[in-house]
């Protein structure tokens, strides 16, 4: 058998006696409520916690944003951009939008700050505003939606492309509930986001149309009415979102929630006018239907596994250290017992994993998806150091078995433990232990074995190295896996790198590929 299926079939090996001291079988006493549908053609509402989807609609089919784009455009400026630098709004910038389309006034040549922008953008959602931005951190409004591209496929994102910063009609740019929930999920994480998408209001610099410092027009005011508590449609609780509305995308809604310890997130795509109302309905059903539980406060396993994955006393630590996010949590129905979940292992991590996630814990209840968290790595070896990791700890003690001991070794005089210092027996003390010794085996000789050296003591011995050696081929694999997609991830960046600066010199791919033939061909020649 060849080494990669010793390795695979110690794995399956080690999972399988993993989930029996994780797993417990799914008896929910309380089953997963019913959410009444929402009218708007796709829908979902996750907890930001856990990340775990309590009520979706058409979650991947793919739909036209609109503006709720924008939160991915500020997220990357938060992320890309000095908040005090200066944007200068070209020409492009100003009049490539559609006519009548949300703007906040400005004209080509006007200058204001990246903070002021973001404000313009979050609030008034001006599209001019989007595209100075783009322009302002990548160049170009293309290359900046390569950018918007590449931060959702790092955000986990598999079923959205975008065009463009602001949202506006496109047919290349579209997204999912399931991917504009995983995106604004990111965004909220950030402080800075939070703060500007959740004010009511913001005074930006005079510009050129309205040069007086005073004039009221110099102010930006929230779109989103659930943030506005002299609106009808506010709701308590709401600290963030955005709106969004074209022709073809109809409206479009994100919107996010803070309620009794427990943070929710809507998206609402392609709405018929019903948008707030969908928004309402999803964020009553999810504050009155489910809590957010803290593992660290409810899960017998939560200590064993941030413990090295320890089990039964066993360690894989001088191979791996492996913890579980302290802040984790998952969403069960109000009332349910945490008892009544499954844990699942999975080594299968998609792009949006984090760099040091080594496997990835997933509760389920009642068949639904509660949450997950990651399990990292604090300290890992390098393949190569694997095999001696794993002689000395096949020589080491197993940790949690005790010392083996014997009856007459429990019985030695302290002139005995002495000699250990250096200290030696005198000839005559020597030979009158070595009687008494041989007398004492002789007298027990008809006893039981010791306890030490019992048969279920040698087997409990046995299986723990088994466990050992299963747990450093697990990390050995997870490492192999690990530089394996790093590789990939490196590739992929080289080949955007060449392919970036490709399009600056004016030269496709495949030319380049065409020169670099000949070239080889010339050279052999």
């Amino acid at each position: 058998m060849s080494i990669k299926k010793t390795s695979l079939s110690w794995l399956l090996c080690l999972t399988t006696i993993f989930s029996l001291f994780l797993c417990r079988p799914a008896m929910a006493e309380v089953s997963w409520p019913e959410a009444a549908p929402i009218q708007a053609d796709g829908g979902i509402l996750i907890d930001a916690e856990s990340g775990a989807v309590l009520y979706e609609k058409n979650a991947d089919q793919a739909y036209y944003p609109a503006s709720i784009t924008k939160i991915l455009t500020a997220l990357i400026i938060i992320e890309n951009c000095d908040l005090d630098d200066m944007v200068t709004f070209s020409y492009n910038a100003v009049y490539n939008v559609e006519a009548g389309s949300s703007n906040m006034g400005v004209l080509d040549g006007d200058q204001l700050t990246v903070r002021d922008c973001l404000y313009g953008l979050m609030l008034a959602s001006a599209n001019e505003a989007a595209n100075a931005l783009a322009e302002h951190c990548a160049g170009s409004i293309e290359a900046f939606a390569e950018m918007m591209n590449e931060k959702a496929e790092e955000l986990g994102c598999t079923g959205s492309h975008f065009a463009n910063p602001s949202g506006l009609n496109d047919e290349n740019h579209y997204t999912t509930a399931r991917d504009m929930a995983l995106i604004t999920k990111a965004a909220i994480e950030n402080p800075v986001f939070v703060e500007i998408s959740s004010a009511r209001y913001w005074k930006h610099a005079p510009i050129k149309r309205y040069p007086d410092p005073d004039d009221p027009s110099n102010t930006v005011y929230a779109h989103h009415a659930m943030l506005k508590k002299n609106d009808s449609r506010y709701y308590p609780g709401v600290f963030s979102g955005k709106t969004g509305y074209t022709s073809l995308a109809g409206n479009t809604l994100v919107t996010c929630a803070r309620r009794d310890g427990m943070t929710l997130i809507t998206v609402i795509l392609n709405g018929h006018q019903t948008h707030y109302q969908d928004t309402k309905s999803l964020l009553d059903y999810g504050f009155g239907n489910f809590a957010s539980i803290p593992l660290s406060e409810v899960n017998s396993s939560y200590a064993s596994i941030e413990k090295d994955m320890t089990i039964s006393g066993l360690t894989p630590s001088p191979v791996s250290s492996l913890t579980v996010d302290s802040d984790c949590s998952i969403t069960l129905p109000a009332g349910a017992d945490f008892a009544d979940t499954e844990i699942n292992l999975q080594y299968d991590l998609g792009p949006g994993a984090p760099d040091d996630a080594a496997a990835m814990l997933t509760y389920t209840y009642g068949g639904h998806n509660a949450g997950s968290t990651y399990l990292r790595t604090t300290q890992a070896a390098q393949p190569a150091d694997l095999p001696l990791a794993a002689a000395s700890l096949a020589a080491a003690e197993p940790v949690g078995i005790p010392e083996p001991t014997t009856k007459a070794a429990d019985s030695l005089p302290e002139s005995v433990s002495e000699s250990a210092d250096g200290a030696s027996l005198s000839s005559d003390n020597a030979s009158q232990e070595e009687q008494r010794l041989s007398s004492s085996e002789e007298s027990s000789s008809d006893e039981e074995p010791a306890p030490g050296f019992s048969i279920p003591s040698v087997f409990w011995i046995a299986a723990a190295v088994t466990l050992i050696l299963a747990a450093l081929i697990t990390a050995a694999v997870m490492v192999k896996i690990h530089l394996e997609k790093k590789e990939e991830r490196d590739r992929y960046q080289r080949m955007e790198r060449r392919k970036k600066r490709l399009q600056e010199i004016g030269c496709s791919q495949e030319e380049f590929d065409r020169l670099m033939k000949e070239r080889r061909d010339s050279h052999s020649s």
